[in-house]
């Protein structure tokens, strides 16, 4: 195993003329694949993360139903953890740009 992890890090130091040999090529596959998945990306990372936000706010909801007086707490935890659901798919809104400005959208 150890061997042949050597072996190809030396074939890719040897030869770095392989790994840009279709940086010159005019057009390509990359560009319309990188907004393909820029889109199907951030639909499935929005889609879930609505997912997520609906059964955490559905299930502190029923906790505050429960129990009254924890109801401050459990909303204070409930925010926190909706920002952190919300941040994910912001990440995600984030690489998604960066692969349609970077490969996608050339002008």
């Amino acid at each position: 195993m150890r061997r042949s992890l050597i072996l190809s890090g030396f074939a890719v130091l040897a030869f770095p003329t392989a790994a840009l040999a279709a940086e010159g090529a005019t057009g390509g596959w990359i560009g319309p694949f990188a907004v393909i998945a820029a889109g199907i990306g951030m639909a499935i990372a929005a889609g879930l993360c609505g997912l997520g936000q609906g059964r955490a706010v559905a299930s502190a909801v029923d906790a505050m139903a429960r129990q009254p007086g924890a109801a401050a707490r459990i909303q204070t935890a409930m925010i926190i953890g909706l920002a952190l659901i919300e941040s994910l798919a912001i990440y995600t809104l984030v690489i998604a740009l960066i692969l349609l400005f970077v490969k996608g959208i050339q002008f």
